[in-house]
């Protein structure tokens, strides 16, 4: 169990976090969340002891090897491969002592947990790590310094990931993957054997890895079970009722105050007045929940034009001349399309969105637009270019010279720079803040496609789902590029895959990509492909392939079997999941076994329910692949 208690850290003299306690269960699959600033990642620096808290303690039991990814990029000679296997320092010092030791008894022992380690497996184990992270055979073997700084925090990610520790703590280890790496990622921690806590803003990795929320919020932290979309039911509830309640006590405040200001200088009704007065100011006003700038998108609706809006014909696209990275790109956006990019880092996502954007030019077939169209591109590097020195109201005055400055502050309100907000220097935002001015800057002159690349990663989840709510609100075409796969599931409705140099429409949804990522797909399109027709017609007639078919059937019936129990016992779960969460939000019509029953029980109980169907989904999960595996193979 890892215990935390009543931990308080300061930073810059400002209180970060004041009275944190909770206790996590042994196990136990933590998302740490809160919005930018809360005090997310001081708290997981105080777990790994790289930060001493002001006040308060960490517990955990004896002997626990906690993992943390150190926030310098490794660099250097080595490769990833040899990083990564370097990352295992037990490992590492038992087969050295195992090259010197001459005790026979000593060199049983170094061989005896070299087995229970599987040493001898790490080094297929660490290819497998780093090939899911997006590093290719070739990639593995070349220096750590011939990488960007991003790809380099990947190899730290999968040197932690290597290690196996008892506790793993990750600091949004999605911001530095593509989808393709995200949804790799997501699959192997779901199968993590040991605890975790992790801060993250996706909102599929909170629902399919976690079975517990820890809510940073106000100093304070509170525990809930289930992923993120119980713990927002939970709070929507909670909000609701804080509501409730200020409109009561407000009622009673005024029915107070009516009192007293009637009859405070009446001598017969003078003492029961001043017992209200009394009561008036032992009264705890109950703070109603603000109104958050930092959730504020709202797109200009740009000028009606008519489709396509853009059309590319057979074009090429590259950086050197005669050298394209994509060709025959053929392509037709229209005013209501939302279109997501999908393909590993490196294919040419961004090369195309900035061909799209009219920041690169086709070195080969047309691309052809209306004269009067606009078209905002957000690129991430946007972020860091921003000029530290001044004001969001200097940014945007700067790009709308002609504008009256009521027209400038009108757009920076719409995403929510007003007030004194508009004269803050850019330096003293938050990573958030200036994610939404660089949007409010790109749209300043009402774009008709929006071409977002990555526009999630300095957002939170409340503010990512106020941008998926804006996208959708938004008149004009939109095209992006993102790793958030909640984002491109509530907005695109058209995918372009960007594979083996250029761009094709992708007939599924992201389900199917996702599979096809995972492999799940290969036997399909082995059998569809007909390369293997001609050898099976060889191996005997219909009476043979019939006898055969029937063995298969028997050997895989187990499989099938134990696929069949564990989708039954997920339906059942689930069923009773939803009846838990019917009788806490609406308790007059709960079924007969939660009627009555505390909130508190109910999220126990429903905590508990969590961690089997969690169960029973790995035993299916297990059973369909090796079931699925095993009749390819056929």
């Amino acid at each position: 169990m890892l215990t935390l208690n009543n931990i308080t850290a300061r930073l810059g003299g400002q209180t970060i976090l004041e009275g944190a306690t909770a206790m996590l269960p042994t196990g136990s699959r933590v998302g740490l969340i809160g919005r930018n600033g809360a005090g997310k990642s001081t708290l997981l620096k105080i777990i790994a002891g790289l930060l001493e808290a002001d006040d308060g303690s960490v517990e955990t039991p004896r002997g626990t090897k906690i993992g943390y990814v150190a926030q310098e990029a490794p660099g250097g000679p080595m490769t990833p491969f040899e990083m990564v296997l370097a990352a295992d320092t037990e490992r590492v010092d038992l087969l050295d002592e195992a090259d010197t030791a001459t005790d026979a008894e000593r060199i049983s022992v170094i061989h005896e947990r070299l087995g229970l380690i599987d040493a001898h497996g790490a080094p297929a184990r660490a290819a497998r790590i780093l090939a899911g992270l997006g590093f290719d055979e070739d990639d593995q073997h070349q220096p750590l310094s011939s990488f960007s700084g991003g790809w380099r925090m990947r190899v730290a990610l999968a040197g932690l990931l290597f290690s196996r520790p008892d506790l793993l703590l990750l600091d949004e280890p999605s911001n530095h993957l593509d989808l393709e790496a995200a949804l790799w990622l997501e699959t192997f921690l779901k199968t993590y054997p040991a605890s975790m806590v992790v801060v993250s803003h996706e909102r599929d990795l909170l629902n399919n890895v976690v079975d517990h929320i820890l809510h940073v919020q106000g100093g304070a932290i509170s525990l809930y079970p289930g992923g993120y979309d119980a713990f927002e039911k939970i709070r929507a509830e909670r909000l609701s009722q804080v509501a409730s309640m200020r409109v009561k006590q407000e009622e009673k405040r005024a029915k107070l105050q009516a009192y007293v200001d009637r009859w405070r200088y009446k001598a017969h009704t003078a003492r029961q007045a001043q017992s209200r007065m009394k009561a008036l100011a032992r009264m705890e006003p109950i703070t109603a929940a603000a109104e958050d700038p930092s959730l504020v998108f709202d797109f200009p609706s740009p000028k009606e034009l008519r489709p396509p809006l853009m059309v590319l014909d057979r074009a090429a696209v590259g950086y050197v001349a005669d050298t394209p990275i994509l060709s025959d790109l053929s392509l037709r956006i229209d005013p209501d399309d939302r279109i997501a990019l999908l393909g590993r880092n490196g294919n040419g996502k961004t090369t195309l969105a900035r061909l799209l954007a009219g920041q690169l030019e086709a070195m080969a077939g047309d691309v052809t637009s209306s004269s009067k169209l606009r078209v905002g591109y957000f690129a991430q590097h946007q972020v860091e270019e921003l000029v530290a020195a001044d004001t969001p109201l200097q940014h945007m005055a700067r790009l709308l010279p002609d504008a009256n400055p009521g027209m400038v502050r009108n757009q920076l309100g719409r995403f929510g720079f007003s007030g004194e907000k508009v004269h803050l220097a850019v330096g003293k935002l938050s990573g958030g803040e200036r994610a939404r001015l660089a949007l409010a800057l790109i749209t300043r002159d009402a774009p008709h496609i929006l071409i977002l690349d990555e526009p999630t990663n300095h957002l939170d989840v409340d503010a990512r789902e106020a941008l998926v709510q804006a996208l959708n609100a938004f008149d004009g075409a939109v095209v992006v590029v993102s790793h958030d796969r909640h984002l491109l599931e509530m907005t695109a409705d058209r995918l372009i895959l960007i594979d083996e140099g250029t761009a094709r429409e992708f007939d599924g949804s992201l389900d199917d990509y996702r599979d096809l990522l995972l492999g799940r797909g290969q036997s399909k399109s082995r059998e569809s492909s007909g390369a293997d027709a001609a050898p099976r017609e060889k191996r005997g007639n219909k009476k043979d392939a019939r006898r055969a078919a029937a063995e298969a059937r028997e050997r895989n019936k187990d499989l099938r079997t134990r696929a069949r129990k564990a989708e039954q016992e997920m339906a059942r779960l689930t069923d009773q999941r939803t009846a838990m969460d019917r009788a806490m939000f609406d308790p007059d019509n709960a079924e007969a076994p939660y009627r009555n029953t505390a909130v508190s029980d109910l999220m126990k109980q429903r905590g508990e329910i969590e961690k089997k169907l969690d169960a029973a989904e790995a035993v299916w999960l297990t059973a369909s692949e090796a079931l699925e595996t095993a009749e390819a193979a056929e």
